[in-house]
């Protein structure tokens, strides 16, 4: 740490926005971080590309454990599927904000600008974002900050104010004039980042908290893959896809919960049961393997069952996968 040197730390994504924010600061003299946050909502890999890119250095912190406390009950609710973008962003500047005050920033920064999005960038929203948080006025948004009021930092002369921006709106013209001057040209498309703006998987995340009262990280990362059936309140099936979601759904499986079954003799789906279950949900999951394989319709066929009690072969017959799309989530 330099002493008089003026620091921040700021979100990032890993668009745009965010690192330009970083390098409009960066170019007042400022020394930037960067810290950027995990769950199974969201990756950590356009960030490290950003940081790979610009030299900025980047800490990445797994938040999952907190994220699906407040995912569970927003204060503000949702957006269309069960995005809580405005207390996800207040939750993100809690964290970052406290990480400020121990390790001796002066203020955070995001890349943020004034209505580029319909609910969480209206200027009420920022500011909401900003008392949430509980440092309200010690952020700083470049890109927009003069169509904001001057925060703290500003106030006490760390920022130029005069050398930061006025950008708003949800066109992108100015930023891609900014990046040619800072001489970025490599930076992925707006949007797209959070798997939570996504209706199938928001079903399955309403369904998880439905239906499980504890859920884990790995709870999460299997609603990725496969096609889920809710056959029961107590139990659910995924059946796999592909080969590249039966791998994964092999990967994420705990040899002492869960129960694992394919086809012994045709090609067929990785199928799981999480965290185990009783003989007719087990016989149901059988044939939901065989529905999904290449079993012909009331063909007797061969299961692999592979559970904590351990290995097992039924039988059971094949059929229309059809039969089970009222179970589908």
């Amino acid at each position: 740490m330099n002493p008089g040197v003026v620091r921040a730390i700021g979100l990032i994504s890993g668009g745009l926005d965010s690192i330009l924010s970083a390098l409009v600061l960066q170019s007042q003299g400022i020394e930037v971080a960067w810290i950027n946050f995990e769950t199974p909502f969201f990756s950590s890999d356009k960030a490290r590309r950003a940081a790979g890119m610009t030299g900025i250095p980047l800490r990445v912190e797994n938040i999952t454990q907190v994220y699906v406390q407040m995912l569970k009950n927003p204060n503000c609710g949702y957006g269309t599927n069960m995005n809580p973008c405005m207390d996800c962003h207040a939750l993100m500047l809690e964290i970052a904000g406290s990480i400020m005050k121990k390790e001796g920033f002066d203020f955070l920064f995001t890349g943020e600008v004034v209505g580029q999005r319909p609910m969480s960038q209206t200027k009420p929203s920022l500011r909401y974002v900003e008392k949430r948080s509980g440092f309200a006025g010690y952020v700083v948004r470049p890109l927009s900050a003069k169509l904001l009021s001057p925060t703290i930092p500003e106030e006490r002369g760390l920022v130029d104010r005069e050398r930061l921006l006025d950008i708003s709106g949800r066109s992108r013209k100015r930023q891609i004039e900014l990046a040619e001057t800072f001489g970025i040209s490599d930076y992925p498309a707006p949007g797209g980042g959070c798997l939570l703006t996504d209706p199938a998987f928001s079903r399955r995340v309403k369904d998880l908290f439905e239906h499980q009262e504890e859920c884990l990280e790995r709870d999460f990362e299997l609603l990725k893959y496969g096609r889920h059936f809710r056959l029961h309140d107590d139990y659910k099936v995924i059946v796999g896809r592909t080969k590249e979601e039966n791998r994964q759904i092999l990967k994420l499986s705990y040899a002492d919960k869960d129960i694992l079954l394919h086809m012994t003799d045709i090609p067929g789906p990785a199928t799981m049961v999480p965290c185990g279950a009783p003989e007719e949900i087990l016989l149901e999951a059988a044939s939901l393997c065989a529905a999904y394989s290449r079993a012909q319709d009331d063909q007797p066929v061969r299961v692999s069952v592979k559970s904590p009690g351990g290995p097992e072969i039924l039988t059971v017959q094949g059929g229309n996968p059809k039969k089970y799309h009222p179970y589908l989530i």
